[in-house]
Formats: structure tokens, C-alpha cells, sequence
């Protein structure tokens, strides 16, 4: 069939094949044999480049069908048959169905028990396609495969002088390993199994008749089947120091034929704050000495030759990298050397490399030794021929492939285990700052600025990156702030220099680095390192490094480039907010923010310096006499988001990949924007008072955001709105350490919100279409300052308030969470708060909120009741009856009611319910007590308020708890003396008070037992007594914890049991003065000495304490003695003893607090 017939042909020519393979009869004589193979060649042999007309249900029946046709002695065309089974499988890209499979896997392992060995390498290839995505089908065959005397295990086997056969081997257990997601995977014995053997494989590669293209090939294998099983999960890498094993293995092998390296590894590497391993050079012995014909005699770099279309220009990037900078090799690693005779050693290289001469990695010579090895043959004294040469470039990317795949098995690894398990490994893979004299030790860092291949850097960071994502409470201890002049280096100070490392390495890689994708993956890591590092407990300077750095690649041609350098200045803007450092260089003018730093760049920047900046006003030349008026000139980092963000991008700077369209053409692609407005999101959010001299500016580029088609534009603008009214919010809080000179005047906050409200914000509330729009919509209205709302054009007040009160009924649940929450930040508002009908409009919204099915509405609807029964005690006590008597009583017992049944809901949605349930009880009047239909809802949420402190929930659930029961104990109208629920109540409290672990949780238990303001509020005297006697018990227990992150809080819980029993005393009768004075008999001394510590001690700074000054205890102390003193009912003797005991407390405490009168008062 002629081959320029179209499409159809490679169809019709597998459907002809296999039409005769079915007309053809088995048999013994050469005609069939014969015919037989030809057929097999002439399958073989086609390309299928149009494929995806052969179906694989024929694919199947032919080759199940050829299995028939060859009987096992007939080897040669089992061989044959094997080759096609591989050949179509993998040409085709078809995994085949389960009852082909258990065929022809059963044909195959048959074929290896009975044919010669010559043919085992072909039916090996056969069973890895066959058994490629398919190992949960193979579980019937695995005991013949992977069993104890499994055919692959003996193959596989260091003893196997094949070792094609070997590679072969281990190639079909890698397939086998393979980890399909939503499948079953091999069980757990085939598993530890398969993954001993590819470690044996990785330990047993040197015999000295193996060539290195071999070698590659089989390290290649058995790594990809120690990344699959890794993959897999599932795996316990705690057990027989398996972890160890595989980090020993990855660290060697991240190495493998790296141009001029040589370490010793031991064979298991242990958690340790230094580094466990020698880097060494290698010897001449090691590398081949004077037996090399190709040894290196002098240090020019070898000519460049011929090769194909795609090299020349990556080679040409190689070089420029490689020379880009000298100063990458002065020691970017080092570490204390140490070897063992368990080792394992790393191969270096092809047997005839054509240099063994390994380039000082001590920063001597470092014009010569940042050049990779193999680039630096003199071309007059290389003696490779073409073919040579061509098998070293082979050579060079198989090797480079072996240390790809042991840096993806060692992410797999940093996947399958515990971070903080790793950490214990940190000094293994990333280095410290060499001491003087001091050997280097090779690290992730060594890979990523010395590695030929773009690839394998790019491994390397990815690793890296992995490592110190989340790594911030490990980082957390890095300090160097201080000198350290001692006998030894502090941990804190070695991590410290780990980190200064890292960012120098880091920095030279990217100056160096040419590949874009490679360049991606620094900036990645970058990004992560400043994320977790606690620049605050560092010398300052890092960051002055990375922002001057990572300026220039915002204009670089590759779009994921600047995604990433805009992503790592939100990072810089982002971390431990607001850091002086950061405000120094956000204080620059934009006119200084295009220096290059004098980093040694190789990207040319002086004729694109103004592409991206907007008109100026105002002279240049004033900048630094006018330093002090920020609203001159914008900042570098604001100016660059805004010209990223607003303005066209230029003709000669345009990309290859941006998204179609006009808009898209006209300016940025939407990922570069998009990361701008985060950037200054997060800007806004970190430095407010810098950001607040643009703030007219910025909220016109979120105005003209918010108006774009593109809804990843709108979203992020809407979000830009929100943080810059979160912003002011915070700025004009009473307890904003902002001065009042310096916050945003609020007239210039109400032009701010004018023009939202008149331009793009309404349209994206009311937008259906787009419901994550609506949502930040919904926060950014939320985020309106209440003296600026109040200052509003009526109508602008009654469209919020419409809006919001109509997407409350939204079918989207995060619109609907976001309305109900902006409800809640309304009803606060002193402008409207004291409006009944707003009040009563919300109360309906949020109690059909708190009935939604979704669990983020139930929150979000629980906290905005928390606020608005916030509102009505506020109101009671600013606006008096009034108020109480307009408020409908039907809507108050349903808000009883929903409050109630929210209290049972998740912690998440009880801990506001029962809040607001405490506010309610404290709203109510007699009138509402003494109505039937009220008496069985404060019944059922009392209950609910005793039940919950009671609980095992949340802290936060039981601490809300106990301080709506102390909110409830305020209400004069609650029988608090006569009510049966009255004793459960204090029984719940004085419980809590003794035994319950988190001490804020007993803190205000104490504060609810103070609350009662007469003595009958406290029921009977054994009621009474009870409650004395839990917090004697509980003073007694103040520093019994079983976790010592609650010891910070045993000062403020004596201070308020020590208040709340002073409160006791002073309401003493006669009938509880026996347990007062019993105690006192038998833990006098105790309360003494708490009670003295309290009445002397500073004011309390723990808001979970009720504050009081010394002044205030002493007098408490002296109403209590002047009351006990007063019970003439109480025997002399009994009375006696107990107003001694306090008089001689009050003698001290006077004579303690005297002196310091005029102190507490300037505290004050």
C-alpha cells in the first residue's frame, strides 16, 4: 500500500495484519513459522502515527491471538511475539483488559520457566507493558513474580551475571509498583519486598564489567519503583531505620556523575544538627589517574560542536551561566567530615571520562572550578571520536536522568513523612556557612548552582522548597541578633547561619541561572524561605538583598517569571508585618526602585527602565529633600503594582502565550495582574500607614478592576477594597497605636467609599453570575468605617443595607455567609443599632441564617447573633426601658429558641450561640420571665448553658459558656435564689473551677461565682459553703497543670478566685460563718499567702481577669473585715478568729501597698 494514501492507512494496514493473524493455523513447519514472523515484523515495523482509529479491545484479541498461534519451543517466535506485545503496548498507549492480561501474563511467566535465557530480556519487556497501570490486576500472579522464590527477585538479584536480564528484572517491578490512583496497590508484603530489592539494586552497581550506560539505565529503574511505592503512601519509613536508608540512597544518587563531586555516604543517615558525611574530592586513583588518555591538561573550554537544532542555545545559556559567577564557589557549603566503612560511594562517571581532574571546590580557584567538569577538555587534547562523544553526551543525560529521579524520590519522601521528622535530617541536605579552612560539604544548594541540567536544578529547588514549606516554628528558633562569644555554637545560631546560607546561594543562583523554567523554581523557593524565616530574630539585610535582587525579573519576558517575582515581594511585604527593614525599603521612591543593586546581573535593564512607569507630577529632583512627604512619589513596589495592573503593556514586551482577546492583548496577562493586586492586598494589610498616602489612587485601580470582564480581575479588586477598609478599621480602633494626626481623615475615608458605592461595587453585590464576587463584595462592604457609613448619602446607607438584607436569602452558601456576617458588622454600627426596625430586619435574616444547611452560614449566622444580642444589651443600658418595651417579645423568644437549638450544633456555631444566649438572659425583664410561653425557653437555654460547661468541647465553647452564665447571673430578674436549676448552675461552675485543664476556662468560671451581688442570689448555706470550699480547693490547685503552656496563666486565675472570695466575704451571714472559719482553721496559711500576693501584686494585664488596682483589693479586703466584724450573731470566739486573721492580712498589705500608692497611680 502506497504511504501517501492518508490517514487510513495505518488502520487498514493493522486491521489487514490482523485479519490474516486470525486466518493463520498453528503448526510446526517453517511455512508456518515463516509466515508467522513476517506477519510479526510487519506489525513491528509500523509507526501507527494516526492511532486513535485502533481500538483496543482488537489490540487485546490480536495479541491474545498471536499467544495462541506460538507455542513455547518455538522460541524464536516467542521472542517475536514478546517484542510486539511491548511494541504495540507502549506505540499505542494501551493498557490491556483483565482476562487479556491474566492470558498473556500466565503465556509470559510460562515462557521465562521453560525457554532459554537468550530470550528473557524480550518476554521481561512484555510483562513490564503488560503489567504497567496494572498491578491490582496482577494479584494472582505476584507469588510467581514477587514471592520468595519469585522469578523477578532471582533476576533482579546482585548474583545475576546478565545484567540486561537484571535491569530487565527491575524494570518489571517498577511497572508492577506503579500507583494508580482509586485502585487497590500491592499488598504490604510485595511492597517491602520490591522496595529491598531496588535498595540492594541502588547499593550494588559498581562490578567493574558493567558499562555506565547499563548502569544508568538500571538505577533509573529502580528509582522510579522506589518513587512509585512512595507515592502509594501507606509506607512506615519509621521501622529498621528505612528512613535513613532512603535519604542515605537520595543523597548519593543526587550526585551521580555530578561533574567534579565525590562524597562518602553512610549507609544510613541519623537525625543530627551537623552533617554525618565526608565531601570529598576524589583521588587521582579514584578518577582514573595517568591510565586516562583524556585527562585534562589545561582549562580552556572545549570548542563547541555540531549538535542538534535545540542544543546549541541551551549549551550557549550553560555557558553564560557557568561564567556568569566566580564568587558562587567561595564555600557555599561546608560541614565536619566523617566516614565509616558502611558506605556507600557515589559513581563517578563513565569509566573513560574525559576528566578526571576535579576542580577545587574550596573557592581557590574559582574561575576554573564553576565550570561543570565536562565542559572544561581542551578540544587539541580530547581524543573522542564523533561516536565518543556522542556516547558521552548519552552518558551525561542518563546520568543526569539518575540524579533527576533520586531528588523525585527524595520529594516523595519529604511527602510520606512528618515535617517535623525531617527536620531532624535538615543538616544533611542543607548546609551551613562554611568556617575558614573548613572543608566544603555538598548540598540541594550545590546541585542547584553547579548542575549542568536545567532539570535537575529545578529538582533540587523544588525539593528545597517542599523543605521549608510550613518550616516556620522549626525556623522559629534561628537567632544570630547576638554575638555569640562562647565555648560553643548555639543550635539557634548554627540554623541562623543555615539560613544566611541559603538566601546567599539562592540569590547567586538566580543571578546565574538562564533556564526560565529552572528560574521559575528559585524564585518558588525563595518565596517560600522568606515566608518562614523569623527575620526578627536576625541581623537586618536579608531582605534588603532578596527586594534588590528580584526587581529586575518583574520585566522578564517569561510570564511565570514574573508571577513568581511579583509572588515573592508579597512574601517580603507579608512576613512578620510590619519589619522595619521592609519599611525602610518601602520608603524608597519609585525613582530609586530601578537600580539593579550591583548584583552582577547579566540581563541588560537601562532601556526598559520606564516601560512601566506612569506620568510623574512633581519634580524628581526634590525627592530626597522631601523624604517626609511620602505623597510626592509612590513607592517602587506600589508604582510597579499599579503600572502592572492600569497600564497597556509595550509593544516590545509582549508575550507569546497571553491569553486571547482585546483586553488581554491591550495589557498584562490576568495571572501578572492578578498577582499584583495581591501583592497589594497584602501590602495594604502589612503597612497600612504607608500604603494609606495612595489611598485615593488605589481604590481608583480597584474601581477600574472591579469594572473589567475578566472575573479573576473584579474578584481580586473587590478583595483590594476590602483590605483597604479593613485597613482604616483598624487604624481608627480606641486602641490603634496609630496617633490621631496620622490615621486617614475620616472625610477622606467617606470620598473613599463614595466612589466605590458609585461605581463598579454595587453592580458586582447584585452580580448572580458570579458568586465568589459577591462574596468579597459583601466583606469589602462590610469593611466600611461606622463614623464614615454615618457620614454617607442616605441612599448609598439604604443600598448596603437592602443588598445585603436580600443576598441573605442568596442559594449560594459563601454569598449567604458573607451577607449574614456584614449583617453582624452593621448591627454594631451606632448609627443604626438603635434603629428597632434595622434591629428587628436583621434578627429575622440571621435567625433564617442560623437555620441554613450549610455549617459556614450556621457560623457566620451565630457570630453576627452574638453581635446583635451584644447590641441589645448596649442598648438597654444607653437607651433604658424604651428600647425593651418597643422590641417585640415574639421575636425575642424565637431568638431564645434559635439560640438554644444552635447551642447543640458544632463548636464552631456553639460557642457564639451560647454567647448570645448569656446576652439574652441578661436582656430579659420581669414582664418576660412572668409570661407562660417564656418560662420553658429560659428553662431549656439555661439547661443548655449548664450542659455545655459541662461538656467536653472547645475551650473557647466552655469559656463563652461560662461567661454567658455570669451575663445571665447579672439579670435581677432571673429567681436566681428560688429556681431549681439554680444549684445544677453553681454545682456546673464550682466543677469547672477545680478540675477543668484550661485554666482561662476556670479563670472565668471564678469571675461567673463573683457576679451574685446579694447574699440570697447564692441559694442556702451549704450552697454557699460549697462554693467557698471549690475555690479554696481550686486556689489550693493553681499551679497543678499537666501542660505547661497554661503556667502563663496560673497569676490571673489566683487573682480572680482570690477577688471572687473576697467578694464571698463580704456577704457572709451567720449561718455560713462556720465553714469560713473551719477553713481558715485548717488552710490559713495558704489563703494568706495567695491573698497577700494578690492585694500587693501590679494591675493585671490578662483581660480574662476583671482589673483592679491594689487600692481597690485593699479596700475589698477591709469591707469584708468591717462585715465579718458586724455579725453579732456568730459566737465571739468564732468571730474572733477570723477578724484576726484578716486584720493581720490587712496590717501587711497596708504597710506593703503604702510606699507604692504613687507608683500604681502613673500606672494608671
Amino acid at each position: 500500500m502506497d504511504a501517501e494514501e492518508g490517514f487510513p492507512r495505518p488502520h487498514c494496514d493493522f486491521q489487514r495484519f490482523y485479519t490474516k493473524l486470525f486466518t493463520i493455523r498453528a503448526a510446526d513447519g517453517e511455512s508456518f513459522k515463516t509466515e508467522l514472523n513476517l506477519v510479526f515484523d510487519q506489525l513491528i515495523s509500523e509507526n501507527y502515527l494516526n492511532h486513535s482509529s485502533i481500538n483496543r479491545e482488537d489490540v487485546c484479541s490480536l495479541l491474545v491471538q498471536a499467544c495462541r498461534l506460538v507455542q513455547l519451543n518455538q522460541e524464536h517466535l516467542v521472542s517475536k511475539m514478546c517484542q510486539l506485545i511491548h511494541h504495540l503496548l507502549n506505540r499505542l498507549q494501551v493498557t490491556v483488559d483483565e482476562q487479556s492480561l491474566e492470558l498473556l501474563l500466565s503465556y509470559c511467566i510460562r515462557a521465562l520457566q521453560q525457554c532459554n535465557s537468550w530470550t528473557h530480556v524480550e518476554i521481561l519487556q512484555a510483562v513490564a507493558a503488560l503489567v504497567y497501570a496494572n498491578g491490582p490486576r496482577c494479584q494472582k500472579f505476584l507469588p510467581d513474580l514477587l514471592g520468595k522464590n519469585g522469578i523477578l527477585l532471582q533476576l533482579s538479584a546482585p548474583t545475576q551475571p546478565d545484567v540486561d536480564l537484571r535491569r530487565a528484572a527491575v524494570h518489571c517491578m517498577a511497572n508492577l509498583c506503579l500507583c494508580v490512583p482509586g485502585q487497590l496497590y500491592l499488598e504490604e508484603q510485595y511492597k517491602a519486598v520490591s522496595l529491598q530489592t531496588f535498595l540492594i539494586v541502588m547499593k550494588n552497581t559498581k562490578a567493574p564489567e558493567i558499562d555506565d550506560v547499563t548502569v544508568c539505565k538500571l538505577l533509573q529503574n529502580a528509582l522510579k519503583g522506589i518513587h512509585s511505592i512512595l507515592n502509594a503512601g501507606r509506607m512506615n519509613l519509621a521501622q529498621n531505620d528505612l528512613l535513613g536508608t532512603l535519604l542515605a540512597v537520595f543523597k548519593t544518587y543526587m550526585f551521580y556523575g555530578f561533574p567534579g563531586v565525590n562524597i562518602e555516604v553512610p549507609a544510613v543517615l541519623y537525625p543530627a544538627p551537623l552533617p554525618q558525611y565526608e565531601g570529598s574530592s576524589p583521588t587521582k586513583d579514584q578518577m582514573g589517574g595517568a591510565t586516562n588518555p583524556s585527562k585534562q591538561v589545561g582549562h580552556k573550554k572545549k570548542k563547541s560542536r555540531s549538535k542538534n537544532k535545540k542544543e546549541p542555545l541551551e549549551e550557549q545559556k550553560e555557558d553564560q551561566r557557568d561564567t556568569a559567577q566566580p564568587e558562587l564557589l567561595h564555600g557555599p557549603e561546608s560541614g565536619k567530615q566523617r566516614g565509616g566503612d558502611l558506605t556507600l560511594s557515589l559513581l563517578q562517571g563513565p569509566k573513560n571520562y574525559s576528566d578526571r581532574t576535579v576542580p577545587s571546590l574550596d573557592g581557590k580557584d574559582p574561575s576554573n572550578s564553576f565550570y561543570p567538569s565536562w565542559k572544561k577538555i581542551n578540544s587539541s587534547d580530547s581524543e573522542y571520536s564523533d561516536t565518543e562523544g556522542g556516547i558521552q553526551s548519552k552518558l551525561r543525560s542518563l546520568q543526569g536522568k539518575v540524579r533527576q529521579g533520586a531528588l523525585a524520590g527524595f520529594l516523595s519522601t519529604i511527602k510520606s513523612v512528618e515535617k517535623k521528622v525531617l527536620y531532624g535530617y535538615w543538616s544533611s541536605f542543607i548546609a551551613d556557612v562554611p568556617g575558614i579552612g573548613s572543608p566544603q560539604t555538598v548540598s540541594l544548594m550545590t546541585i542547584a548552582l553547579k548542575d549542568p541540567s536545567p532539570k535537575v536544578r529545578a529538582g533540587a529547588l523544588q525539593v528545597l522548597s517542599v523543605l521549608l514549606e510550613g518550616s516556620k516554628q522549626f525556623l522559629s528558633v534561628a537567632e544570630d541578633t547576638n554575638d555569640h562569644r562562647r565555648a560553643f555554637t548555639p543550635f539557634s545560631a548554627t540554623l541562623a547561619s543555615s539560613i544566611r546560607e541559603l538566601h546567599r546561594c539562592l540569590l547567586l543562583a538566580l543571578v546565574a541561572e538562564s533556564s526560565p523554567q529552572t528560574l521559575t523554581q528559585i524564585i518558588k523557593c525563595l518565596a517560600n524561605l522568606v515566608t518562614n524565616v523569623p527575620y526578627n530574630r536576625l541581623k537586618p539585610g536579608l531582605l534588603t538583598r532578596v527586594w534588590n535582587h528580584i526587581k529586575p525579573y518583574n520585566r522578564r519576558r517569561d510570564v511565570n517569571v514574573r508571577v513568581c517575582s511579583l509572588t515573592l515581594l508579597g512574601a517580603i511585604v507579608s512576613v512578620q508585618a510590619p519589619l522595619p527593614e521592609v519599611q525602610l525599603l518601602l520608603q524608597q521612591p519609585s525613582s530609586s526602585g530601578l537600580s539593579t543593586s550591583g548584583s552582577g546581573t547579566p540581563h541588560r535593564l537601562s532601556d526598559t527602565d520606564s516601560w512601566r512607569k506612569p506620568q510623574q507630577t512633581g519634580s524628581r529632583d526634590g525627592d530626597k529633600e522631601n523624604s517626609e512627604s511620602p505623597a510626592v512619589e509612590l513607592c517602587w513596589l506600589t508604582q510597579l503594582c499599579i503600572s502592572i495592573i492600569t497600564l497597556p503593556k509595550p509593544e516590545p514586551y509582549s508575550d507569546s502565550d497571553t491569553n486571547t482577546g482585546a483586553a488581554a492583548s491591550l495589557y498584562e496577562p490576568s495571572p501578572v495582574r492578578v498577582e499584583a493586586l495581591q501583592v497589594l492586598a497584602l501590602l495594604v494589610k502589612g503597612y497600612f500607614t504607608m500604603a494609606q498616602t495612595s489611598l485615593l489612587e488605589l481604590g481608583e485601580v480597584a474601581c477600574k478592576c472591579m469594572e473589567e470582564p475578566d472575573p479573576s480581575i473584579q474578584l481580586h479588586g473587590a478583595r483590594l477594597v476590602e483590605e483597604i477598609g479593613s485597613g482604616i478599621v483598624q487604624q481608627h480602633k480606641l486602641d490603634s497605636p496609630t496617633p490621631l494626626d496620622h490615621r486617614v481623615p475620616v472625610n477622606q475615608v467617606v470620598i473613599f467609599w463614595s466612589r466605590m458605592l458609585n461605581g463598579p461595587l454595587p453592580g458586582a453585590l447584585q452580580n448572580d453570575e458570579h458568586s465568589t464576587l459577591q462574596t468579597s463584595t459583601c466583606d469589602a462592604v462590610s469593611s466600611i468605617l461606622p463614623e464614615a457609613f454615618n457620614s454617607l448619602p442616605n441612599e448609598k446607607q439604604i443600598l448596603c443595607i437592602t443588598v445585603l438584607l436580600g443576598l441573605n436569602h442568596s442559594e449560594h452558601p459563601l454569598v449567604k455567609a458573607a451577607a449574614v456576617r456584614a449583617l453582624g458588622v452593621y448591627i454594631l454600627f451606632p448609627s443604626l443599632r438603635q434603629d428597632v426596625m434595622f434591629v428587628a430586619d436583621t434578627a429575622n435574616a440571621i435567625l433564617t441564617s442560623l437555620d441554613d444547611k450549610s455549617l459556614n452560614v450556621r457560623t457566620k449566622a451565630a457570630w453576627s447573633l452574638g453581635n446583635l444580642t451584644d447590641t441589645l444589651i448596649a442598648n438597654m443600658e444607653s437607651m433604658g426601658l424604651g428600647f425593651q418595651e418597643e422590641f417585640s417579645d415574639v421575636l425575642l423568644l424565637k431568638m431564645l429558641e434559635s439560640a438554644t437549638h444552635a447551642s447543640s450544633d458544632k463548636d464552631k456555631v456553639k460557642s457564639n450561640a451560647v454567647r448570645a444566649l448569656g446576652n439574652l438572659l441578661h436582656f430579659l425583664q420581669p414582664h418576660h420571665i412572668s409570661k407562660p410561653q417564656f418560662k420553658p425557653g429560659i428553662e431549656e437555654s439555661i439547661q443548655a448553658l449548664i450542659r455545655t460547661v459541662q461538656s467536653e468541647a472547645t475551650m473557647k465553647v466552655r469559656w463563652n459558656a461560662c461567661y454567658a452564665l455570669g451575663n445571665m447571673f447579672k439579670n435581677p430578674a432571673i429567681p436566681l435564689d428560688s429556681a431549681p436549676w439554680a444549684a445544677q448552675a453553681f454545682s456546673a461552675l464550682t466543677s469547672v473551677v477545680k478540675t477543668c485543664k484550661n485554666f482561662k476556662v476556670r479563670i472565668k468560671s471564678a469571675t461567673a461565682l463573683s457576679i451574685p451581688n446579694t447574699r440570697e442570689r447564692y441559694g442556702d448555706s451549704k450552697q454557699f459553703c460549697e462554693i467557698w470550699s471549690a475555690l479554696v480547693l481550686a486556689l489550693e490547685k493553681s499551679e497543678e497543670t499537666e501542660d505547661f503552656l497554661e503556667f502563663k496563666y496560673c497569676a490571673s486565675l489566683r487573682t480572680q478566685i482570690c477577688q471572687t472570695l473576697l467578694h464571698l466575704l463580704h456577704l457572709v451571714t451567720a449561718e455560713d460563718h462556720p465553714c469560713i472559719s473551719k477553713t481558715i482553721s485548717e488552710k490559713g496559711g495558704l489563703i494568706r499567702t495567695f491573698v497577700q500576693r494578690f492585694l500587693t501584686s501590679g494591675v493585671e494585664a490578662d483581660e480574662t481577669v476583671t482589673r483592679t488596682d491594689p487600692q481597690d483589693r485593699v479596700r475589698m479586703l477591709q469591707k469584708a473585715f468591717q462585715h465579718i466584724h458586724s455579725l453579732q450573731e456568730v459566737p465571739v470566739g468564732e468571730r474572733e478568729l477570723v477578724v484576726q486573721y484578716l486584720d493581720k492580712i490587712l496590717k501587711h498589705c497596708v504597710e506593703s501597698t503604702e510606699p507604692q500608692s504613687g507608683l500604681q497611680d502613673t500606672q494608671e
